[in-house]
């Protein structure tokens, strides 16, 4: 009697990078633990190092093991869980003309202006402002796992914000998002979140990975506004103090 064993995945290799500077906390130097995110498995792989706190970006995911740090804190908004503030509550109202709707991930030239527009008003002095169509490309097709784009449009079917976000076995990654940053008052960034995380719930999903934490980072201390926020350490996945509903 022949026994047919069920294919096996491969061993995943991982690396770690050189020293860097840190693109968050002045005078400080980053590495990474990272590997490539490729072939059949590569769902598989994005859900199960996302649970362990890894990020993706293109093809590769990549977890901080900087020297004598600790300060980026992976974090997820648990679905069932989620209270929104009253300020985010206004942002939900402000925002009702606009429509939510998932696509492939599929790169266009309307998402480009608005991820240059973006850019260019956001972080002009990054290497993310000099981005082409081609490299643009290259951000949302390299290394995808079943990844899709969560577009908002106006009432004039104008898109105004846009995140590439990959489903995992346990939730939605947020893997980037971009908007219309004349329109302030909308508040896109949160909404898009926001969104997401209605998204979540509407499939069953129980996280919305949020990626890194870092408190005393302007660009990523937002994320402490979703209450209640799980954040991943020794003991694994324990509620955030400080953000507790």
């Amino acid at each position: 009697m022949s026994v047919i064993l069920a294919p096996q995945r491969p061993l995943q290799q991982f690396f770690r990078s050189g020293p860097m500077p840190c693109p968050y906390l002045p005078g400080r130097v980053e590495r990474k633990l990272f590997t490539r995110l490729v072939g059949a498995y590569a769902t598989e792989v994005n859900s199960d190092l996302s649970r362990a706190g890894f990020r993706r970006s293109h093809d590769i995911v990549y977890r901080p093991v900087c020297p004598n740090c600790q300060a980026c804190t992976p974090v997820r908004v648990p679905v069932d869980r989620f209270q929104p503030s009253r300020s985010q509550r206004r942002v939900t109202a402000l925002n009702r003309d606009l429509r939510m709707t998932e696509r492939p991930a599929y790169a266009t030239t309307e998402q480009f202006r608005l991820f240059s527009q973006y850019q260019n008003s956001r972080h002009g002095e990054s290497d993310m402002a000099r981005m082409t169509m081609g490299d643009f490309v290259a951000m949302v097709d390299e290394g995808r796992a079943d990844t899709g784009l969560l577009e908002a449009r106006d009432a004039d079917k104008r898109l105004v914000g846009c995140m590439l976000v990959d489903r995992l076995n346990d939730g939605y990654s947020a893997v980037y998002s971009f908007y219309d940053a004349t329109q302030d008052r909308r508040s896109l960034g949160t909404h898009m979140i926001l969104g997401l995380i209605e998204r979540a719930r509407q499939t069953g999903l129980p996280y919305v990975y949020l990626g890194y934490y870092i408190a005393n980072s302007r660009k990523m201390a937002y994320k402490a506004r979703f209450h209640p926020l799980e954040a991943l350490g020794a003991t694994g996945w324990c509620p955030l103090p400080g953000t507790s509903p």
